[in-house]
């Protein structure tokens, strides 16, 4: 029974007092292609913006090139490269009858290129993990990696990047941050999969996960990082993450060693539904283990031979509570304690208010609970229930340093915020509350 004179879930979560907010500023040189109505004499719109260009004369080619490079030229890093990139896409438009000279190429690619705000209405939903370069950090600090889905003009979502020190007592660091944004090389590998890969030099901060296939045409939602060790000591990081093409949700695994390469692969199997997947951190048992919420509104724990095709989903944690009364899931991947797996969770209670809560998983038998809090660690309060989507506070992943659960946190879709938390204290409300 739980000692009355304990100190309730909400008193353990201290908020912090850095905040990350959205900023327009952030913006992407996309591919811009007007519609392909057909004008008269069989051609498109792009075939006629191509033959403007081409019309231009000798003088007004580099003088309007000049003017659009003087003021978009320090938003990106080589907006020239992205115009050769963008001419390179239409090039196959131009007339064989003509041989465009650089300059005029470059304004054809200026003319399909524009600016792209990922983080325009919103910033959101983090998860955090250990960073894979720890040299040079100080004793009893821990370098992070945190992803961020950022959304932006038609609720397209991405996944951004920061990085930053934990150090003593609840203190968060975030490196700063440059003004440059950029996707990265993709490359299709098999059906349905593809890669990515950025410059090794490029900075964390300026990696941009966009939107690559058709699954995914209308945002890449909520990745769920964890590090992953296997049995032999591997590291490597994978995070789920939601594809969406405004009709259907697709879950999908990016892997990663370095953050600087990503490998996405689709997921099968009927324990592979809906949002919110989160892989374990290792193997349990000798199979991959998913947290799933494949009926969308319980916690499940499903199996994998190759984490890929997941099966067999085993209902572990259901709606009770009366914050939990519309539906529940998880906020990241399990963290192994001492104690138990353990999972942060999302209900959603009445006016859809999300809190988030945990459970405690058995650590050889994850579909055994052996703790649940009766009530919300975290709850939206004055300052948080107002935003782009209100009344909300929602997490994708969480990690431990020196014994404090360290919980990066959403606010009403439009900010993110940090918690920090007592592990020893937590885990001892939990086993004292033990399975609801």
């Amino acid at each position: 029974m739980t000692d009355p004179a304990a100190p309730s879930p909400a008193q353990l979560a201290r908020r912090g007092d850095q905040a990350l907010y959205p900023d327009q500023r952030r913006v992407l040189a996309r591919l811009f292609l007007p519609g392909q109505e057909i004008l008269g004499q069989g051609m498109s719109r792009a075939d006629a913006i191509i033959g403007r260009v081409l019309g231009l004369s000798d003088a007004a080619v580099p003088a309007t090139l000049a003017d659009t490079m003087s003021r978009f030229g320090q938003r990106h890093r080589d907006i020239g490269a992205m115009f050769a990139t963008h001419y390179a896409q239409v090039a196959h438009r131009v007339p064989r009858t003509s041989t465009p000279a650089l300059e005029r190429r470059q304004l054809i690619g200026a003319c399909f290129t524009q600016e792209y705000a990922v983080e325009a209405a919103a910033l959101f939903n983090p998860s955090i993990v250990a960073h894979p370069d720890q040299s040079g950090v100080a004793p009893g600090e821990l370098r992070f990696v945190m992803s961020l889905r950022a959304l932006g003009e038609g609720h397209i979502s991405s996944i951004e990047f920061r990085t930053g020190l934990l150090g003593q007592g609840d203190s968060v660091r975030l490196d700063e941050q440059t003004p440059y944004i950029q996707t990265g090389q993709f490359t299709s590998t098999t059906s349905g999969d593809y890669t990515v890969a950025f410059p090794a030099e490029l900075p964390m901060c300026e990696r941009v996960l966009f939107p690559a296939v058709d699954e995914e045409s209308r945002g890449i939602e909520d990745a769920r990082f964890t590090r992953f060790v296997a049995a032999g000591g591997t590291v490597t990081y994978y995070a789920t993450y939601t594809a969406f093409d405004g009709a259907v949700v697709t879950p999908r695994l990016l892997q990663t060693g370095d953050f600087v390469t990503f490998v996405s692969t689709a997921l099968a199997g009927d324990g592979a539904g809906d949002k919110g997947m989160a892989l374990f951190p290792r193997q349990v048992g000798g199979r991959y283990l998913m947290l799933s919420r494949w009926d969308r509104e319980s916690i499940s724990v499903v199996g994998s031979p190759d984490a890929r095709v997941w099966s067999d989903p085993v209902t572990v944690y259901r709606p009770t509570q009366p914050w939990e009364l519309i539906q529940l899931g998880n906020c990241g991947p399990p963290i192994e304690t001492p104690a138990g797996w353990l999972v942060l969770t999302h209900g959603v209670g009445p006016m859809r208010t999300y809190g988030i809560g945990a459970i405690l998983l058995d650590l050889d038998d994850p579909t055994r609970v052996i703790g649940a809090l009766r009530r919300p660690l975290l709850a939206p309060n004055e300052a948080e229930r107002n935003g782009y989507v209100p009344n909300v506070v929602y997490s994708c992943g969480a990690l431990v340093h020196q014994d404090t659960l360290v919980l990066p946190y959403g606010r009403s879709d439009s900010a993110v915020g940090f918690a920090f938390i007592s592990l020893p204290a937590l885990l001892r409300q939990l086993l004292e509350a033990g399975p609801d």
